[in-house]
Order: C-alpha cells, then sequence, then structure tokens
C-alpha cells in the first residue's frame, strides 16, 4: 500500500522546518540538546562578529549561552569533534553529541575514500605508527610537537602541500585512530581515540547506522529532499514547490510560535542553498572571498530570520577596539513591517549586548 502523501501550504512547512532547527519560540535547555537535534554544528574560523558556533548557539538558546560551554562539553565528553563524512563533501570541521559516535565508528574503518590517499598513507605507514606511539607517551599535544617523520610528503596544489603531519593527523581523526582532547585557544589538542572516547561504544552496523543518520536528518531538518535523505519520513509535496518532499510525520501539526533570529552563514537553516530557494524563496551567498566593490550584502551577512520567513541579511561587524557592534547594512528581501522592523532591531540590540558591545550605525 503506498504511504500517504502529505499536502503542505507553504506556511506549514516553512514552520515545520523552523521548529525542527530549534528556532521557534520554545528555546533548548542546553548546548547539548542544540547539538543532538541538529545532529552536528559546523566549527568555522571566521568572527567577523563571532565564530559560527556561536552564533548557531546563540540563536536557539539566547544570552543564557556562553563561548566557554563549548569547551566544557568537549571536557566533559558530551561532544566530540570530527570532519563531515559524506561523500563529495568538504572537509570541514564539526562538533556532533557522543551519543552518535557508534553511528560511524564501522564507517571509519573504510576511509579514507580515495585510493591516492590510502597510498599515501600505506607509504607512511612508519610515520603513523610513529604519531601513535608519540601520542600514547605524552598526548595529548599540538600539531606542531609532532615531528614529521614520513616517507612520502603531501602532494597538493592548495594550503595542505607538505604539512604532513596535519594531513597524517587528519586522516587519523575520520579513521577513528586519534581523537581531538580540546583546544588551546584556536589549536587543536590530539590524542588517542581510546583517551577521547568513551570506549567501549556499541558499534552500529553500517546499513542500520546509514539509515539512523538519515532518519536523525530528516528530524533535524522536519523537511528534506529525497536526495538528502532517501525514503525515511513519509512523501509530502509543498505548495509552490516542485518534486517531492520527505517530511518528519512527528513534526506535522504541531503548534508553531516564531521569533527573530541572526543566522550564521553556516546554520544548518539555510546551508542548502537549492532548499533555501525552494522552500523560503531565500537566495544566499557568502561572499566573503570576493572583492568588496562585488558584494551585494556584505562580507559576513547574517540572514534574518522572522517568524518562518527568511526576510533579509544583516551586514554588521564585531569592532572590539570600538566597542560595537558595526551596522554596515540591513538588506530588506522583503518590504519590513513595523513590527519587523522592531524586532530585528531588537534583536541586534539582543545580539550586541550578548557579545558586550554597543550598537552603531542604525
Amino acid at each position: 500500500m503506498a504511504a500517504k502523501v502529505h499536502r503542505l501550504d507553504l506556511e506549514q512547512a516553512r514552520q515545520i522546518a523552523v521548529r525542527a532547527q530549534l528556532l521557534d519560540g520554545e528555546r533548548p535547555a542546553n548546548l547539548l540538546e542544540v547539538v543532538k537535534r541538529l545532529t552536528f554544528i559546523q566549527l568555522d574560523p571566521t568572527a567577523a562578529v563571532a565564530p559560527s558556533v556561536d552564533l548557531v548557539a546563540f540563536g536557539r538558546l539566547g544570552s543564557s549561552y556562553r563561548p566557554e560551554d563549548l569547551g566544557e562539553a568537549m571536557e566533559q565528553r558530551s561532544i566530540f569533534e570530527h570532519r563531515f563524512m559524506e561523500p563529495n563533501a568538504p572537509a570541514v570541521a564539526l562538533v556532533r553529541p557522543m551519543d552518535d559516535l557508534g553511528l560511524f565508528l564501522v564507517e571509519m574503518r573504510t576511509l579514507p575514500r580515495y585510493a591516492s590517499t590510502r597510498e599515501w598513507l600505506r607509504a607512511n605507514d612508519g610515520f603513523r605508527r610513529d604519531v601513535l606511539d608519540l601520542l600514547g607517551r605524552s598526548g595529548p599535544l599540538l600539531s606542531r610537537d609532532i615531528p614529521d617523520t614520513g616517507a612520502v610528503s603531501w602532494a597538493s596544489t592548495g594550503w595542505s602541500n607538505n604539512r604532513n603531519v596535519t594531513q597524517m593527523l587528519e586522516i587519523l581523526l575520520i579513521r577513528g585512530e586519534v581523537a581531538i582532547a580540546g583546544r588551546r585557544g584556536r589549536q587543536r589538542l590530539w590524542d588517542l581515540a581510546e583517551r577521547v572516547y568513551p570506549f567501549p561504544i556499541e558499534e552500529v552496523p553500517m546499513a542500520e547506522a546509514m539509515r539512523a543518520r538519515a532518519e536523525r536528518i530528516l528530524q533535524s531538518l522536519g523537511l528534506a529532499r529525497p536526495k538528502v535523505v532517501g525514503d525515511v519520513g513519509e512523501p509530502a509535496t509543498v505548495e509552490e514547490t516542485t518534486g517531492e518532499w520527505r517530511v518528519d510525520p512527528g513534526a506535522i501539526g504541531r503548534p508553531f510560535a516564531g521569533r527573530t533570529v541572526m543566522l550564521s552563514p553556516f546554520d544548518r537553516l539555510i546551508h542548502d542553498r537549492d532548499r533555501s530557494r525552494d522552500l523560503f524563496d531565500f537566495e544566499y551567498l557568502l561572499e566573503m572571498y570576493k572583492p568588496a566593490n562585488q558584494r551585494r550584502w556584505g562580507y559576513f551577512a547574517l540572514p534574518i530570520l522572522h517568524h518562518e520567513r527568511l526576510i533579509g541579511k544583516l551586514d554588521a561587524v564585531a569592532d572590539r577596539k570600538a566597542g560595537t557592534l558595526r551596522v554596515n547594512a540591513i538588506h530588506q528581501d522583503v518590504r519590513f513591517t513595523k513590527a519587523m522592523s522592531k524586532a530585528v532591531q531588537n534583536e541586534i540590540a539582543a545580539l550586541a549586548s550578548w557579545l558586550g558591545l554597543g550598537v552603531s550605525g542604525i
């Protein structure tokens, strides 16, 4: 028997997506709850306003969130830092809930995927053993404290060329042989995985793990395309969009109370630019790599969420020397009502207050 197809109007679909991302009026209790629901938070060092992970957490928790909470959660081993493990995805740093580690362990042993990387690892097996032995004796260590004993240098046309220690550690990280024990400033501290991860951990077989991960992703998004989550959830259509969606059935019909949030450019609500256009009619491009005179919205413009709509972008910079959050522009994708304008101004003030800054430019 064919599954029922849910027919959602645009407002319903948007509310499902916003609520799934913990961006509605009911705030979560703490950072761990946020990471568990989102499945991961991307780490990025850009801090034009604040680091992305802090913007994501503040957007959900408000002023109760402290940047120190992230380090404390890592020290308590309730979250772990890793790399994105989906095929053809960029190698970005993430934090995930430690409870999900068992969903990745079997896959870790199949990595790295690329033959050239596996060959480099085989050619440097002595180097690998040197790293593991040193961490076993002296870890946790910064990468600069680990000598390069590689037999073959890592060749790349990018920043990683000849960065043999960094590449070895990254490969051992995705394989589950080493782990990040914490940070010293922005620098990672490396140690043996067995001293960081709370072994023994129940390993979930690959097929079961992939299914569970897809289910977790759908729960975190509320609504997604089949190419993202496969056949989990239930089929749905959304008015004014084409093609099939998959919806978390538990998210349908729940009450919604909206609020206004300044989102990180890496926020999960808008990270899929195609989904943002389809579902929210929202165009966004991170312009930090563009020349200043070619930017439409700003170096690190923050998407503005108002209730279930994405209504614009905030071009702002935290000028800590001057003690101010400098607002260069507020770009309106839709004409702001008085209520929208007031809500946006209030949220800018709340963000500045949380940063310990005043506001200038508006």
